[in-house]
């Protein structure tokens, strides 16, 4: 005699394909930015007043010229202590990384989930046109995993 299920009848499951998979559509856009112009104390207040971890570096057309981070701070910080250098004098665009890898904006986020993994970076901005659009991290990824309820892996 064979095993009977009492689980009734499977349900075709549906697969949802309007569910967005672009980074556009997970990027932030609404960004703390840095001018290369401040100080290096201001952006350790604001690293820290914001709760971030690190920003882009615009100019006065948006475009993006750098990144700042926690990491950049902290050895700016070491350097003018080992110098005896004020903090104060220093400037963003001294202490910023200038080469700055960017993602586009209509990549498949699975695509930019394995780029964090292989460039080991938090986050990547997004640039269209010259000018600073947006931004993706590591969160934002998870956010976008969550949002597809991991249902669907074949895109």
């Amino acid at each position: 005699m064979g095993i009977k299920s009492f689980q009734g009848a499977r349900k075709n499951q549906q697969i949802v394909d309007d569910i967005p998979v672009k980074v556009s559509d997970y990027m932030s856009t609404e960004l703390i930015t840095f001018r290369p112009e401040q100080s290096m104390e201001e952006a350790v207040d604001s690293l820290i007043n914001q709760r971030i971890s690190g920003g882009p570096v615009v100019n006065d057309k948006n475009e993006l010229i750098g990144m700042i981070s926690e990491g950049d701070c902290i050895k700016h910080i070491s350097d003018s202590r080992y110098y005896n250098m004020p903090m104060k004098d220093n400037l963003i665009e001294n202490c910023m990384v200038k080469n700055v890898e960017t993602i586009d904006g209509d990549m498949n986020i699975f695509d930019a989930a394995n780029k964090f993994l292989n460039e080991k970076r938090r986050r990547f901005p997004i640039v269209k046109d010259g000018k600073l659009v947006g931004q993706i991290s590591q969160k934002d990824i998870l956010k976008a995993t969550i949002k597809m309820k991991s249902q669907n892996w074949k895109r």
